[in-house]
């Protein structure tokens, strides 16, 4: 729950933590949706009545100095300790009444979250569950600080103070309009990407050096089309024959149901497949909602597995 929201967090504090957590005033400011020099002066002032500066300002990433540290240190430990009495006073409420929050990849919003939350919505309609949509590293660290009950990420090592709850591995491939000339292969190998007009992920996205990974050292000669970070315009260009993209089933189920893309698997034998884990705060920080969503999660992962 955001302690922000319901008053137990305070202005000043939450800037701060945004701030440290994002970086840059900029970055901190587009996040809570204020002008930047609002958040300066909030920093200024904590800073005047500390008498302390709290950031060594360069023009990188802002650093936090010794004071900065320790501040944020013991907001950790007392946000934690709030968040631990929210989620005891939601666990006296039973299932009636909550809100979970899950930070989720792109791929996954797309189709394995929604069908996750329409079984969990029939048992707990009640249940708030407030959806995040960023990258692997974000969502993992959102659990980590404790703004995340629970998140979807791919590939990426669970954080100190979580824990990783389920995993399924996903075999990469190519997905193509049903007319492309690679629709009809069953199975294909990187080198017969020669001559595509290939849909690239940018390094934002893990999915961007799982394919990286698979051109690496193959002296495939394709035409790069696009790059982008959203895997949804990705799948809308390939779907429309505009190109050809790398990337599991994952986020094109509709897609792919429907008949609207071809996904052919990808083996060569140096491919990994990737791995979407479910990761989850201490258990004696989740409230009962949140432990009935990770147990559906987790269910739904296992099954697909099997």
């Amino acid at each position: 729950m955001d302690l922000h929201r319901v008053g137990l967090l305070s202005s000043r504090v939450h800037n701060f933590t945004t701030v440290v957590r994002l970086g840059s005033i900029r970055a901190a400011a587009k996040a809570l949706n204020v002008a930047p020099s609002s958040i300066s002066r909030t920093i200024k002032q904590l800073e005047d009545d500390l008498a302390a500066p709290l950031f060594q300002r360069s023009q990188q990433r802002l650093k936090l100095t010794s004071a900065g540290e320790l501040l944020y240190y013991h907001i950790r430990q007392s946000t934690g300790e709030l968040n631990r009495a929210l989620t005891e006073i939601a666990d006296l409420q039973g299932l009636h009444r909550g809100t979970v929050t899950l930070a989720t990849v792109e791929s996954a919003a797309r189709g394995f979250v929604p069908e996750v939350m329409a079984g969990y919505w029939v048992r707990h309609p009640e249940i708030t569950v407030d959806m995040n949509v960023m990258t692997s590293s974000d969502a993992a660290n959102a659990v980590a600080q404790g703004d995340a009950d629970l998140a979807m990420v791919f590939d990426t090592r669970p954080p100190r103070n979580t824990r990783r709850i389920a995993s399924l591995s996903l075999p990469l491939g190519v997905m193509v309009a049903p007319g492309s000339r690679l629709a009809r292969k069953e199975t294909l190998r990187v080198f017969d990407l020669t001559g595509e007009r290939v849909i690239l992920s940018d390094s934002s996205l893990t999915l961007g050096w799982s394919v990286e990974d698979a051109l690496a050292g193959s002296f495939v000669e394709f035409s790069r089309r696009a790059r982008s970070n959203s895997i949804t315009l990705m799948i809308d260009l390939a779907r429309r024959g505009l190109g050809t993209i790398l990337q599991t089933r994952i986020g094109a189920e509709q897609e792919l149901e429907r008949g609207d893309l071809v996904f052919i698997p990808l083996s060569d034998p140096q491919l990994k497949p990737r791995r979407l884990h479910l990761i989850a705060r201490p258990k004696a920080e989740m409230s009962e909602a949140a432990s009935a969503l990770e147990a559906m999660i987790a269910g739904t992962m296992e099954r697909l597995s099997g």
